[in-house]
């Protein structure tokens, strides 16, 4: 696993309110800062503009090389070993239920109770699970799960 560039260690260790030695995958914590603040735009899967579930994509094939997750939230949720809340890592997929839609939206688990995800109005963020905008709409969470090579490998560690 690559270390993080210190001043990213310590911007998303004090975001996550942690300790920035638990700050330890640089590659996801870089990737997070070059697209915090990138706009949402349905279907969109760059810098221009993104929706949640092409940066979950773009997140798995750069920070973890994945490359067979679907583009579609309602396919990813097919790629998940499901966990209770209490068990989720960093990397691990979490989905919500937005307007009485099943999986209809999908972030990125990280630490100490913090999703990064696209925000239809916001853009690419960081809040908590537990931020009751959000939380009232969880749904389920795991561990991204895929064969490589024989290998079966997960995103959450």
């Amino acid at each position: 696993m690559e270390k993080p560039e210190k001043e990213i260690a310590e911007k998303y260790a004090t975001i996550l309110n942690v300790r920035k030695t638990d700050i330890r995958n640089g590659r996801l914590y870089k990737f997070i800062d070059e697209w915090m603040g990138t706009p949402y735009r349905y279907g969109g899967l760059d810098k221009d503009g993104v929706d949640c579930s092409g940066f979950v994509y773009t997140l798995q094939q750069q920070v973890y090389d994945i490359q067979n997750m679907p583009r579609s939230t309602n396919l990813q949720i097919n790629f998940i070993k499901r966990k209770y809340e209490e068990e989720l890592k960093e990397g691990d997929l979490v989905f919500f239920d937005f307007d009485g839609r099943q999986f209809s939206h999908v972030g990125v688990y990280l630490q100490n109770g913090y999703v990064v995800h696209a925000s239809t109005r916001r853009g690419v963020i960081i809040v908590k699970l537990h931020d009751p905008s959000l939380y009232k709409y969880f749904s389920r969470g795991g561990s991204v799960m895929v064969e490589r090579e024989g290998e079966e490998i997960s995103s959450g560690r």
